[in-house]
């Protein structure tokens, strides 16, 4: 503002030129370019807000060469550029070139006055012809500059006619878009109107040709599908917009994608219990063998369900390992019920989407995966399965187990409200069983909604009534093999349960068995044998090849640092053998063995005890420091963990300290305090199986798992002395003299 005042003030003309950096509130000399324009100032106008507009007029191009920094502005000297004509042919030639390529971008921007046109011809001068064609042409501000610097005509009108070429080139392109997204319009609204004349006609026609119209169609679907009245008003609403809608337009089809999907969902649709529970019983029985728990809880169910139509669908947790049976009984339970049977995998999923559904705004929208099983189902009552609840994972995009909340819980699930629905559903009449591997595994929350039903493994005599009456028959029929074909011996059973599976379920020995049908048909088929193929306890061995496991058989014969636990895995009962070993040192402890966190600490505990009662137990006072104590549990290739082996390891420790074995063997269990006392433990009647399979015919338990016992088959009990204890002491009094 300095320099316009001192220019009006001195009549002197003002030098503009551009900044290097436009965002420089005040440039320095480096900061602006030295190739500008002279100009005088004809016209100042301060405006409202204390800003001044001025109209200048350029006389002509100028360089700087010398620039004096004032106490506001700079004062500059500069030397006017006087440009090279071109009044050749080659610069008449390129005249003509950019004046036509001007004459283009006229044509087709349509932003220029073709008078403008008219009177750039009658121009003679390659300057001034130059500098109008730059004042009507949008070239960016750094080209500008680069024109403005350029002395040579000739060189000035290659540089704008290459601009001008640019610019056409995408004009052309822009008009071809242009027309084909006008084509499309007009493609669109020719449709529309004739959708709108059929519409039109239809009506006119009358009742008969009115059903074809989908508007009807789905307005009569809305109505029967027995939707609660807010539901129907609001599915109304969105048929009302749809209607309403283009018939191109993509939002169209998202909208009827919804109002299918509210008249797809069960709102009314229920199958009616036909409770009969001896009838029940049969069924569960037929497809099961044992599981007496489960079974109960189930026909007890159905009971109050006979007797009561109020009651709240109840929400089951089958607890046990792989194999026993979890996910088939739900379709028992669903036969026995006479309803619908749906499952859903809930291993792996980490979206909470997958639950609730997605919203509606996001292109692929879905309902969640509860809503998608309803409506194939197709009733609101059916035996809902959510398999491996146990498996779910929590990760960026939300926690499941969170959203499965409101499905499970009783006092919730009344209201459900799926994302992409936007609109509460009733679960409370669904029956929902959930499965799971590991009870520890399951969230806290979801946990406590549920009733938890233990499934423990099955028995040896249990997998044998099993292989006899469901997996061999099976098998069979799918192998398309007779009686008399193939026959299944007692003992030929026995040994695919003992020596070629060791699990809790029934899923490897479903294998063997099918393994062996193969190969017999085969035999079968290549040599037609007259008899049948008899499998004793010879024959696995020549179908199979040798066994895939050992005896289970304990260390029967006391040895010194020696005693034999009983461990609860994921395959059942087995029994280890902990072992000690005393060497000359300084007090150290090594634990080997793949042994868990829980078992170091019960073997630490153990040793401390030793050591505060050594003079009790007849032992060096002082072996913490003269020698160094190894505990070992054999096959360290399995995982070993869980509160319950404190006992065996303070017998071998006291054993190997002492130099006396055992007085004979007994399987032991039970986790130790510092003060010595027995505390109950887990798993009883698996270990107490693993143990008579072992040949072990007498058991050191806790007094608190004598609850346990029952639990153990007859004839089991029968074979086992229990001796309970509730001291460490106890223990050591009828293992040592």
């Amino acid at each position: 503002m300095f320099a316009v005042e001192e220019s009006l003030a001195t009549d002197r003309p003002l030098f503009v030129c551009m900044q290097t950096d436009p965002s420089a509130e005040v440039p320095t000399q480096e900061g602006l370019h030295s190739v500008g324009v002279a100009a005088n100032i004809l016209q100042t106008l301060r405006m409202p807000d204390n800003t001044v507009k001025i109209v200048i007029e350029g006389l002509h191009r100028a360089v700087v060469r010398r620039m004096t920094a004032r106490e506001s502005y700079y004062e500059v000297a500069v030397e006017e550029i006087h440009s090279k004509p071109a009044r050749d042919k080659k610069g008449m030639a390129l005249m003509r070139t950019t004046l036509n390529q001007f004459e283009e971008y006229v044509r087709l921007s349509q932003r220029v006055a073709p008078e403008i046109v008219l009177s750039l011809r009658n121009i003679t001068e390659s300057e001034a012809l130059l500098d109008l064609v730059c004042a009507f042409f949008p070239v960016r501000v750094e080209e500008r500059q680069e024109i403005l610097s350029i002395v040579d005509d000739r060189e000035r009108m290659e540089k704008i006619t290459g601009f001008l070429m640019r610019e056409n080139e995408l004009l052309e392109i822009e008009k071809t878009v242009r027309e084909r997204v006008r084509e499309q319009m007009e493609r669109s609204q020719r449709e529309y109107y004739l959708h709108e004349q059929l519409k039109a006609i239809h009506q006119e026609l009358g009742s008969a040709e009115e059903g074809a119209d989908e508007f009807t169609e789905l307005r009569e679907n809305i109505s029967k599908a027995g939707m609660p009245k807010e539901v129907e008003e609001k599915t109304l609403r969105e048929l009302g917009r749809y209607q309403r809608m283009p018939p191109m337009s993509p939002e169209g089809a998202v909208i009827r994608t919804y109002i299918e999907w509210l008249i797809d969902v069960p709102w009314k649709k229920r199958t009616h219990d036909e409770i009969d529970i001896p009838l029940a019983k049969r069924i569960l029985d037929e497809d099961h063998y044992g599981l007496t728990k489960v079974k109960e809880r189930i026909l007890e169910f159905l009971a109050v369900r006979k007797l009561s139509k109020y009651t709240k669908g109840p929400i089951l947790c089958l607890v046990g390992p792989p194999g026993v049976g979890k996910t088939s009984l739900g379709q028992s339970v669903a036969r026995a019920m006479k309803r619908e049977f749906v499952r859903m995998s809930l291993g792996g999923i980490r979206d909470e989407a997958e639950i609730r559904g997605h919203r509606r705004t996001y292109v692929g929208s879905l309902p969640g995966r509860i809503i998608q099983n309803m409506k194939k189902a197709g009733v609101r009552n059916p035996v809902f399965m959510l398999d491996e609840v146990d498996k779910m994972s929590v990760d960026f995009r939300g926690d499941p187990a969170s959203a499965l909340l409101e499905v499970l819980d009783p006092e919730q699930n009344k209201t459900f409200n799926d994302h992409y629905l936007e609109v509460d559903f009733d679960l409370h009449e669904v029956f929902f069983i959930t499965t799971a591997n590991d009870e520890y595994a399951i969230p806290y929350a979801l946990h406590d909604r549920m009733e938890v039903v233990r499934l423990a493994g099955y028995t040896s005599h249990e997998k044998h009534h099993i292989a006899r009456l469901f997996l061999i028959p099976k098998q069979m029929k799918e192998c398309g093999l007779t009686e008399e074909a193939l026959h299944f011996e007692d003992s030929g059973i026995k040994i695919l349960i003992d020596r070629y599976t060791r699990e809790a379920g029934v899923r490897e020995l479903e294998r063997q068995v099918a393994n062996v049908c193969r190969k017999v048909a085969r035999k079968v088929v290549e040599e037609k044998p007259d008899s049948p193929i008899i499998v004793d306890d010879k024959k696995p061995l020549d179908l199979l090849g040798p066994y895939e496991y050992g005896e289970m058989r304990a260390e029967l014969e006391p040895q010194v640092g020696v005693a034999v636990g009983m461990a609860w895995t994921m395959a059942g009962g087995d029994t280890l053998s902990v072992e000690t070993a005393v060497m000359k040192g300084k007090g150290g402890l090594t634990l080997t063995g793949h042994l868990g966190e829980v078992m170091k600490e019960s073997a630490r505990a153990a040793y401390s005890y030793l050591r505060s009662r050594a003079e009790e137990l007849g032992i060096s006072a002082s072996f913490y420091r003269t020698s160094d104590l190894h505990v070992h549990v054999p096959e360290g290739a399995i995982p070993k963990d869980g509160p319950s082996a404190g006992v065996p390891i303070a017998v071998s420790m006291l054993s190997a300290l002492k130099n006396v074995p055992p007085k004979d063997a007994r399987a032991m269990t039970g986790e130790i305090t510092l003060r010595g006392r027995v505390l109950p433990v887990g798993g009883i009647k698996e270990k107490v199986l693993a143990a008579h399979r072992a040949g072990i015919r007498s058991v050191i338990m806790p007094k608190e798992n004598e609850k346990d016992l029952v639990e153990i088959p007859a004839d089991v009990r029968e074979e086992i002395a229990f001796i309970l204890v509730t001291d460490i002491a106890e223990v050591f009094a009828l293992v040592f003299d």
